[in-house]
């Protein structure tokens, strides 16, 4: 006999009333959260009836979810050589993977070939290097693209990469209507974050829609375009500004295709998103399940009447900005919290990445953690047999609500700015993206956003994680070989026609550029000889630097370390006669600039005379520029892996110039490995992440303070802590790093 729940009385003890007010306090979002939901939270909410596989699609692009097919774990990678790279490739596809997913280096991304001098420290870079056809068949050899789904993400270069792409798939003998996959080209974004961009908005958006034209014809199963949320999410952005500018970069890119002729249901059902996923667990299942509705809102208002392209289909990333280099092994667990949030969020493919990425590349070991993490959530958890399982939470859908109007109310303010594009030179979403990465990492440093392992609960002794140490001046020389073979064997003055053929269609508008391109890779010309027919036209887009101002003190302006900063600054003034005077610095082509930014937010709070040099310099570049403002201290920011090449070219261009007087510090990923060979270069600090903002300050404040009275003393000055001094008394050996040439790195990723 089964039991009748309705018929038991259900009481609280009398000691321990439930107030109806319930705390609230408020978001990064700045939306209103409580300690308890009820049901009289779900009042006035427009989206409960809403089901999965029918638009709006909030609970899910597909009637049945998970439960007939899971997300597809998709790894990305691009290992420095285009033969590395496919070996990865074949031996996952010999294990049963069907989708592939490559990052470019970074030269590659702005558009230079391996031997132009702008790129010589970039070559192989957190990616794989591509400068010609040549490059491409190697990286697709022996996978049959007619049958393997292949996702690139792209930057700037998006023309001639998909170009040779294409070229490579046709030698290969496979029709253009049989290839599947994604391109990213989002290049709004670039402009909003990543600065991986090439030519100004306009012509880039010209690009975006000659692609469109030329795939709705000629290739009708490829995604044209996967519109990243990712890098804003990563540079800082909150979960509703991620929301809003993504969303509004595809209005934008819609208009575009309708622009070039095409109809919203001719390319709509093609577009993607890309969703970066952190710790904020439910937050970021709320942001999933709100894009999906607002997209459907947006593409109808653009005239759509299929309703495939109403539904939003997302691939999703943990967070790379939340992996900790301290105690690294606690990344196992926020990467299994994150994808989980991605799972329950409802993403059509994941990528889980590696425990150790703060430190190094992926080892073996922690790459296969991350596959298997998701893995475990698949075919352990039962989460794949319901749809949408947070669907009718009081608190999930409230906060789903909550955020969708947030993210609706900052869309319209880009609409009245004109659209995304006229946004960006406003400037406006730019800023609001850098305040909130600001207050993020002055909550993060003032201890009241606690992390594990970095401001709370530190260990004792970390663990040691191997290391990859890449010899990627073999790989660029290995690569300028290739070129020569090429132009060399190559036909000159057909190279010669089809880059003028392309320069005259940027110039006049008639024609299509991705068709251009096409015939001036078979033609071989190089990626970087097509990027350049383009600048010749256009010229190459430079931003604007800017440092924002108050957000720091506003959040830290009552912490200990930050007044004791701005003490130490007052003192070096009264004894200096100037406040100290920071260079911060972004050297190569790598733009990623959260950090750089961030510190000079900060540097500038705690009183610092602060100089925010420009994005893609090269070391004699921000030499002469911190001789010119005679600074005291130049800042540089690394995330690439050049920190072994660069920084001691600029330590070399200030020694040329007897300015030994000016310290350089770097932070950023910089391996533990690696201090010891900066040090003997001649760094005075290095500051990884998880750095508290004003104590570096004051390292530096001390450090420049004991400068200025060792001025013309023979004695060395006392160590001062986190200086390249204080760092050679504790590690007194040299330590052991691992040099790898092409050959053993493709031992090591095996």
């Amino acid at each position: 006999m089964r039991p009748d729940f309705t018929k038991i009385e259900w009481k609280l003890p009398a000691a321990a009333p439930v107030s109806r007010q319930a705390e609230e306090w408020c978001s990064a979002e700045h939306i209103a959260l409580k300690s308890f939901y009820t049901r009289a939270d779900l009042a006035g909410i427009e989206h409960l009836e809403y089901a999965a596989g029918i638009p709006p699609y909030l609970r899910g692009p597909d009637a049945t979810m998970y439960a007939m097919r899971p997300w597809t774990i998709r790894q990305r990678a691009g290992f420095s050589t285009a033969r590395t790279s496919n070996a990865f490739y074949r031996r996952n596809i010999a294990a049963g993977q069907r989708a592939l997913s490559v990052v470019f280096d970074q030269a590659t991304h702005r558009g230079y070939d391996s031997d132009d001098e702008r790129a010589a420290n970039d070559v192989g870079r957190a990616g794989v290097a591509i400068d010609s056809i040549l490059d491409m068949k190697i990286l697709f050899r022996r996978i049959p693209l007619d049958q393997v789904s292949v996702s690139m993400t792209t930057k700037g270069a998006v023309l001639p990469i998909m170009a040779l792409y294409i070229v490579a798939a046709d030698e290969q003998g496979v029709a253009l209507e049989a290839l599947s996959g994604t391109i990213q080209d989002d290049i709004l974004k670039e402009f909003l974050v990543r600065n991986a961009n090439i030519y100004p908005p306009a012509e880039s958006m010209r690009v975006i829609g000659d692609i469109f034209r030329y795939c709705a014809a000629k290739m009708p199963k490829f995604n044209r375009a996967s519109i990243s949320g990712y890098h804003m999410h990563e540079t800082g952005a909150t979960a509703d500004l991620e929301l809003a500018y993504t969303l509004a970069n595809g209005l934008e890119y819609l208009r575009a295709g309708v622009s070039a002729g095409l109809d919203v249901d001719e390319f709509a059902p093609r577009i993607s998103f890309f969703w970066g996923v952190d710790m904020n667990h439910f937050m970021e299942i709320a942001k999933m399940r709100a894009a999906r509705m607002i997209w459907a809102k947006l593409v109808k208002s653009a005239g759509a009447k299929n309703p495939k392209s109403l539904a939003l289909r997302s691939h999703s990333q943990t967070s790379e900005v939340s992996l900790a280099a301290h105690d690294p092994l606690n990344n196992v667990a926020r990467i299994c919290v994150e994808a989980l949030a991605a799972a329950l969020g409802g993403t059509q493919s994941l990528r889980t990445n590696a425990f150790d990425e703060a430190l190094t590349p992926a080892t073996d070991c922690s790459a296969r953690n991350a596959r298997n993490t998701q893995l475990y959530l698949q075919q352990e958890t039962g989460i794949t047999h319901v749809v949408d399982p947070w669907a009718g939470s009081y608190y999930v859908e409230r906060l789903t609500h909550q955020l969708m109007h947030a993210a609706w109310d900052l869309i319209q303010e880009i609409e009245r700015l004109g659209g995304m594009a006229k946004a960006i030179e406003t400037g406006v979403p730019q800023i609001r993206i850098e305040e909130a990465a600001t207050r993020k990492q002055a909550n993060i440093d003032a201890g009241r956003d606690l992390i594990v392992g970095v401001n709370a609960y530190k260990a004792p002794v970390e663990p040691a994680i191997p290391a990859v140490d890449i010899d990627f001046g073999s790989v660029r020389t290995a690569q300028m070989r290739r070129l020569e073979q090429l132009k060399r064997e190559r036909d000159a003055i057909s190279v010669r026609d089809a880059l003028g053929h392309l320069e005259r269609c940027a110039a006049t508008g008639k024609g299509n550029l991705l068709e251009c391109a096409v015939e001036a890779a078979r033609q071989r010309a190089t990626l970087g000889e097509i990027s350049q027919a383009l600048e010749n036209v256009w010229g190459r887009y430079e931003a604007a630097s800017r440092t924002i101002a108050g957000v720091y003190s506003a959040e830290s302006g009552n912490g200990k370390e930050f007044r004791r900063a701005l003490r130490m600054v007052e003192e070096f003034e009264r004894e200096e006669g100037r406040r100290p005077r920071i260079f911060v610095a972004k050297i190569g082509q790598d733009g990623h600039d959260r950090g750089a930014r961030v510190i000079a937010a900060a540097f500038a709070d705690m009183g610092f005379e602060v100089d925010a040099g420009p994005l893609l310099q090269t070391p004699r570049e921000v030499a002469r520029r911190a001789m010119d403002n005679d600074s005291h201290v130049v800042g540089v920011s690394s995330m690439a892996g050049e920190h072994k090449t660069l920084v001691p070219q600029l330590i070399a261009e200030l020694r040329a110039f007897s300015r030994d007087d000016i310290l350089v510090v770097v932070g950023g990923v910089i391996p533990p490995q690696d201090h010891r060979f900066l040090y003997d270069a001649g760094v005075a600090g290095i500051y990884g992440p998880g750095t508290v903002i004003p104590v570096a300050a004051q390292k530096i404040l001390e450090m420049l303070s004991a400068a200025v009275i060792a001025q013309g003393a023979p004695a060395s000055p006392t160590p001062i802590a986190g200086s390249a001094e204080e760092w050679r008394s504790l590690h007194p050996e040299p330590i052991a790093t691992v040099q790898a040439e092409p050959r053993s790195v493709r031992e090591v990723l095996r």
